[in-house]
């Protein structure tokens, strides 16, 4: 396969996907190897096919014709593709498992992350992503809903669980997610797998 099939291959893939989308190098891991694919990125970036991020980090653009300029990317979608670049697990935590649960309306002003990895921070334009290093047991081998709900509720906090937060955290859960959660949370502290079976009745 010669240069330009690479080159085809990736904007194709690029062209397929949402927009908003963020993409590193070792998602096209498949096409080529990494350092074309940086090559190739750079070269797409030059006429906004992709715009970058920060290094290495780039994402399908969306241009607002009312704020004449593109939108930010998703922070998130931010920290998951730097996340999957090293091959971390990282689960939302924080201000930012409230917000992304809808218990909190409020922007979180850094966006933060527990991680297998490696303590990191990351800025770009004003936003910042932090990732802690955690071997907690309640993040490891269970599925990201059940890690979501298990760190909002650390966050929030035993004395500050209302009815309205049980009430909030069913709705965003489907009946599948709930039986999973049920199983998954039996070795979360005592008093959150509490407040998870009243959340899963």
């Amino acid at each position: 396969m010669n240069k330009s099939t690479y080159m085809q291959e990736i904007r194709s893939r690029i062209e397929g996907v949402e927009i908003g989308s963020v993409f590193v190098a070792s998602d096209f891991a498949d096409i080529t190897e990494t350092k074309r694919i940086s090559e190739y990125l750079a070269r797409l970036s030059a006429d906004n096919t992709v715009k970058c991020v920060m290094r290495g980090v780039y994402y399908k653009p969306e241009y607002s014709a009312l704020l004449d300029e593109y939108i930010a990317p998703d922070p998130d979608a931010v920290a998951n593709a730097i996340a999957r670049n090293y091959g971390w697990s990282i689960i939302p935590c924080g201000d930012t498992a409230l917000n992304l649960l809808g218990l909190s309306t409020q922007v979180p002003a850094v966006w933060s992350y527990v991680s297998d990895g490696p303590y990191k921070q990351y800025a770009y334009d004003n936003t910042t992503i932090q990732y802690k290093h955690t071997t907690n047991k309640e993040i490891s081998k269970i599925s990201l809903k059940t890690a979501l709900v298990i760190q909002a509720l650390k966050t929030l906090g035993k004395n500050n669980i209302r009815s309205e937060t049980v009430e909030k955290i069913r709705t965003e859960i489907s009946s599948d997610e709930r039986k999973a959660m049920l199983t998954e949370a039996q070795y979360a502290t005592a008093w959150i797998y509490e407040v998870i079976k009243t959340i899963c009745r």
